[in-house]
């Protein structure tokens, strides 16, 4: 297991800065997950921790060691990427094997770190085949194993699941964590998508223009973000953003108008009076009445999703706001009906001009 520091980390490329001094700190055993979108830099960071970028300025470390300059292999780590990078004329066994016989270890200890791997993975069956004979999966698999057998100190995997079906996601997704369960290593994980991040992750670090946004556990981000950004990315279907004007607020808690309505939300900052946007989920939106719950106007209703186990209604609100709801199970909502929507006035968020969080 590695300890992770980065202190005030920039990447730059000529004059264009991509990465703007990053501090953070990975504990050992974390499974960490860099989110974000397209752009972001998260491979960059995570390429930087590889030793695959150059470090522009800052400093890395990995168990308090500084690794700036010091070259990928020798920092204890293995990555596993989104291409499988397997060779074709190889079976499976030689491509475990390989980087161990180039590094001359011996035959008995590259033996039993590959049946090792494999039996973790459930490849033992495969092992003679060749990747043409493979699945995705199980081609990635082997892309784990490859890494696996190295015995690091840290695992780096750089969206390993994209080029992946939906289904065979889900189950990588179980089987990485597992995974990490059972080895008990430091593993720090890219994706774009925040479904991945939150069912994976024990610490996310969201990532915008090079900058991150927030560090948290999972349900932190889920239930408190930092701004506006970290709201919209963490949660599908995304939280629902409606412009409003504050009245007033204290650290008691605000007064807004919306659609011609006056809210009271609890749990505010004080914050000047002026324009604010009003978070809430999907999921924490009904339409009909519950103790305590305030409405937010009528609604008609645009497009329906029948999911079996919810059901997703898109809207538009009185005054032209786009809304969406997620009501579970199956509901008797048609298009071009009207509903009424509600919200518990617990589960909303506001957020000022610059889109910074105003809840306390």
């Amino acid at each position: 297991m590695a300890r992770v520091d980065l202190e005030t980390v920039f990447k730059r490329y000529a004059e264009v800065e991509v990465i703007h001094g990053v501090d953070l700190t990975i504990d050992p055993g974390e499974f960490v997950v860099f989110v974000g979108p397209s752009g972001c830099g998260k491979s960059t960071l995570l390429r930087m921790i590889a030793g695959l970028e150059d470090i522009s300025g800052g400093t890395l470390r990995i168990d308090g060691e500084p690794m700036n300059d010091v070259p990928p292999a020798k920092r204890g780590i293995a990555m596993v990427f989104q291409s499988y990078a397997l060779y074709p004329h190889m079976s499976v066994y030689k491509n475990l094997a390989f980087g161990l016989e180039t590094a001359r270890m011996p035959k008995a200890e590259i033996e039993k770190r590959v049946r090792a791997a494999a039996r973790i993975l459930q490849i033992d069956p495969l092992l003679e085949l060749k990747p043409k004979a493979l699945s995705g999966g199980q081609r990635q698999r082997v892309a784990i194993g490859r890494a696996i057998v190295r015995e690091p100190r840290l695992f780096l995997f750089d969206e390993p699941l994209s080029n992946l079906d939906a289904e065979l996601r889900v189950q990588m997704r179980v089987e990485i964590a597992k995974l990490h369960k059972d080895l008990g290593v430091t593993m720090i994980y890219v994706t774009h998508d925040q479904v991945e991040a939150m069912t994976m992750a024990d610490k996310i670090v969201v990532l915008r223009s090079g900058v991150v946004e927030q560090v948290g556990r999972p349900l932190d981000l889920y239930n408190r973000p930092a701004n506006q950004f970290v709201a919209g990315f963490i949660g599908s279907p995304k939280m629902n953003f409606l412009n409003a004007s504050l009245r007033s607020a204290s650290g008691q808690g605000a007064s807004i108008a919306l659609n011609g309505r006056g809210l009271d939300l609890p749990g505010q900052r004080a914050a000047a009076p002026g324009p604010v946007v009003l978070g809430v989920r999907p999921e924490h939106l009904t339409v009909t009445p519950s103790p305590g719950a305030v409405a937010l106007g009528d609604a008609k209703v645009v497009i329906v999703e029948h999911l079996g186990g919810e059901t997703i209604v898109y809207a538009t609100l009185q005054d032209g706001q786009p809304v969406t709801v997620s009501l579970q199970g199956q509901r008797d909502v048609g298009g071009d009906s009207a509903i009424a929507v509600y919200a518990d006035p617990a589960t909303c968020h506001l957020f000022d001009a610059t889109g910074a969080s105003l809840r306390a």
